[in-house]
């Protein structure tokens, strides 16, 4: 009888956790049944009333003690059970400290994306810490900032509101990111710096749950911009149809509701690799491509601006030599000229490593980053010819 209905509803769960709580239950039905054939008997005999108390007293312990097995058991087969509560616990710090008051009407899901939410100290980036991009940043001005905060600004038109999709795209290392945490710092929202991965789940339907938990944590925090870095990692999300048709759904419930400040913001460096599903909700492109000479040397002086650099170092000179370097490459470049710099430490003996004066550190000279510079040529035409290989071992 009870496998009539048991058994359809195993041919539609893929799920362990589902499985062991279906059979839990039919244990529990079919000894509540007994209980209460038991009890149907003892009223036929005319038992007394203390004898029905045990046996409803012996019920009601088997119930809780069924309920606590469950809850044990299926907690004990989610192994990311701890994961989920130290997210838990770091949303709770960081609302914590960005002051926010919502905290106690948040739901589970909601939590676990809080924990991707970027404090203001995390965020400490200005427009001042970007270089070589003011043409750029001139445009993200007016196109983003501006309607942000002029949102609330009394008899202002139905169309002054930010685009609800924005698109950054470029060559690897060049600011992408940088761009983003500029803009939430300077208009002031909130910023959730989202990991795509962390909303797949392997437990049946809560990968919807977290995707709707992305939207409705940013519409209780806003103003807020979702950040997704690599944004083409959506497209690999076609085993998980549901998730990424939820997600789009949401999003779309974006751009019919102009009340809410909430931006969905993706950097890729492969826009053609891009659902065009997803390019067709962010009308705001912004290409951020290599620098050029100029844009190098910008990049170059904000880099150095507090190092203790030797006079004979020409700045012009060195961002000619550096064509094809995206702001990353430059970065790295002035970073392995200053430590070059402290080799004469090493031949004091380890003893004196660390007592170090200041006296002792040199200044950055030329061949500091003449030696950068030949290192970093190496590993880049060493990359290019395991790419090459790569590319006929593929072929």
């Amino acid at each position: 009888m009870y496998n009539y209905f048991y058994k359809p509803l195993l041919l539609f769960v893929d799920n362990s956790q589902c499985i062991v709580i279906i059979f839990l239950i039919k244990s529990i039905s079919i000894s509540y049944i007994n209980y209460f054939k038991k009890l149907s008997i003892m009223d036929q005999a005319q038992i007394s009333r203390g004898e029905i108390l045990s046996i409803l007293l012996r019920l009601a312990v088997a119930t809780a003690a069924s309920y606590f097995t469950v809850k044990i058991l299926v907690s004990a087969m989610d192994p990311t059970a701890c994961q989920k509560k130290e997210a838990k616990k770091k949303a709770q710090e960081i609302f914590r400290k960005m002051n926010i008051k919502s905290k106690d009407s948040l739901s589970e899901h909601e939590l676990m994306i809080a924990s991707q939410l970027v404090t203001p100290g995390q965020l400490n980036t200005s427009w001042e810490d970007v270089a070589g991009l003011s043409l750029v940043i001139q445009e993200i001005r007016e196109t983003i900032i501006l309607p942000i905060l002029q949102r609330n600004r009394r008899n202002a038109s139905q169309l002054i509101h930010p685009p609800k999709g924005i698109l950054l795209h470029g060559p690897p290392g060049c600011g992408k990111t940088l761009l983003a945490r500029a803009i939430a710092q300077e208009a002031g929202v909130r910023f959730i710096n989202l990991d795509v991965s962390s909303l797949t789940d392997k437990w049946y339907g809560e990968s919807q749950k977290l995707s709707s938990a992305v939207f409705s944590l940013a519409a209780k925090i806003q103003p807020c911009i979702i950040f997704i870095d690599e944004i083409g990692i959506l497209e690999t999300m076609k085993q998980l149809p549901m998730m990424k048709a939820q997600f789009l759904q949401q999003w779309d419930g974006l751009a019919t509701d102009h009340s809410n400040c909430i931006l969905v913001m993706g950097a890729t460096n492969r826009p053609q690799d891009v659902d065009r599903a997803i390019i067709r909700r962010m009308p705001a492109a912004f290409h951020i491509p290599l620098p050029s000479v100029t844009q190098r040397k910008e990049i170059l002086k904000l880099i150095l601006k507090s190092e203790d650099v030797n006079r004979d170092v020409n700045i012009d000179n060195l961002a000619m030599k550096t064509d094809g370097f995206s702001g990353s490459d430059l970065k790295e470049l002035c970073r392995t000229a200053a430590v070059y710099r402290l080799r004469h430490l090493l031949l004091k003996g380890n003893e004196l490593l660390d007592e170090s004066d200041d006296e002792d550190i040199k200044p950055i000279t030329v061949e500091d980053f003449v030696h950068s510079l030949t290192k970093m040529r190496e590993s880049r035409v060493l990359d290019r010819s395991a790419n090459v290989l790569l590319k006929m071992d593929l072929d």
